[in-house]
């Protein structure tokens, strides 16, 4: 790709001022890793982020091993494997959700497609011990919708969880299936679709999805098209309604990986893979003044990372290694390889330890 063509001015302050539309952002200088996870055995795809709730630097990334002897795989900070569960047929995605009520007990849960059983996988944290009947069956067992990307919603008013799903294939609107979840009364999780929603432009696939739980925002990748956003709460005014499309021009070809680095006023930054460009787009998350849903791009960042499928990001502070966050990204050669905020955010983006918004 030709960034010389259509640069535009960086200012070097908190926050990027706005490019011209249809301009670009010039990459980076390519980004090493702080970490690279050790292999898994055959296909690494998506990354998930589990925050322990006393004690941050032992916290975990599970990560997907897409195989018919696929596996969730269990690292913690340092890259190290320190449980692999396996039995599970091409797991493609995976996503975390914090005190989700079952038996009465607020419980974080890792929940991933298991793509060739056309179902949900649920599996309690840290111990990922499983919590379902293996029933969780998704698309109504349509093998053309095999399961692929997954999103957890919280609900920020009552608490309800929900389990956003993308296929392998799927129609031109209503290609995403919501699934709330809850407590079957014996201790295990069971579903109820509440709703299917989404434009798609029919180029390619909807593999990664983002939520955005507390501004109320589920964002998707149409590979080969753009990001797409619409509400996530499916009893929003015009929940069906699409809020916006962006990303719709510049990249190499596959739109992937979503993930939100968060600041606790509001604000921060949507991070999207530009998977065959080996980069990742940065784009604000809260919006343009009076224009919530023009998510202007700030900044491209290269990468070590080849290739990214899935991502995910933190703003937590993840002991002396992590200082003001991490992001997280699969990368071809089975691994997941580990960034420091400082380094994505480099001269121009806010670091923000814990959320809390300080100057870079």
């Amino acid at each position: 790709m030709n960034h010389s063509a259509s640069l535009c001015l960086l200012l070097i302050v908190p926050l990027i001022g706005a490019c011209a539309p249809g301009m670009t952002v010039p990459a980076t200088k390519t980004l090493a890793p702080a970490v690279i996870t050790e292999p898994t055995r055959h296909d690494t795809d998506d990354p998930a982020l589990w925050i322990h709730p006393t004690a941050p630097g032992q916290s975990l990334v599970i990560g997907t091993d897409k195989d018919s002897d696929g596996a969730l795989y269990v690292f913690n900070l340092e890259g190290k494997v320190v449980q692999r569960v396996g039995g599970l047929k091409r797991p493609n995605n995976v996503d975390v959700g914090y005190a989700f009520l079952l038996g009465g007990r607020p419980t974080d849960i890792a929940v991933t497609t298991e793509r060739e059983m056309q179902r949900l996988r649920v599996f309690a944290l840290p111990d990922m011990r499983p919590l379902d009947r293996g029933d969780l069956v998704v698309f109504g067992d349509d093998k053309n919708r095999a399961p692929m990307g997954i999103a957890l919603y919280k609900r920020p008013r009552d608490g309800a969880m929900f389990a956003i799903v993308g296929g392998k294939s799927g129609p031109a609107d209503g290609y995403l299936a919501q699934y709330r979840l809850s407590d079957d009364g014996s201790g295990h999780v069971r579903m109820t679709l509440v709703r299917q929603f989404g434009r798609y432009s029919g180029r390619k696939e909807i593999e990664a999805i983002g939520v955005d739980a507390e501004l109320g925002y589920v964002y998707y990748s149409d590979e080969s098209f753009g990001v797409r956003k619409y509400a996530a709460d499916p009893d929003a005014p015009d929940a069906g309604r699409e809020l916006a499309v962006f990303g719709t021009s510049g990249y190499a070809s596959d739109h992937e990986g979503i993930s939100i680095y968060k600041l606790n006023d509001g604000t921060g930054y949507i991070l999207v893979s530009d998977q065959q460009a080996n980069q990742f787009r940065i784009y604000k998350r809260e919006g343009e003044p009076g224009r919530p849903h023009e998510h202007t791009l700030l900044k491209t960042v290269r990468v070590s990372t080849l290739e990214s499928d899935g991502s995910e990001v933190t703003s937590t502070a993840l002991g002396p290694k992590f200082p003001n966050g991490l992001f997280v990204a699969m990368s071809n050669g089975r691994v997941f390889h580990y960034y420091t905020w400082d380094d994505i955010a480099g001269d121009d983006l806010i670091r923000a330890p814990n959320g809390v918004t300080k100057a870079p």
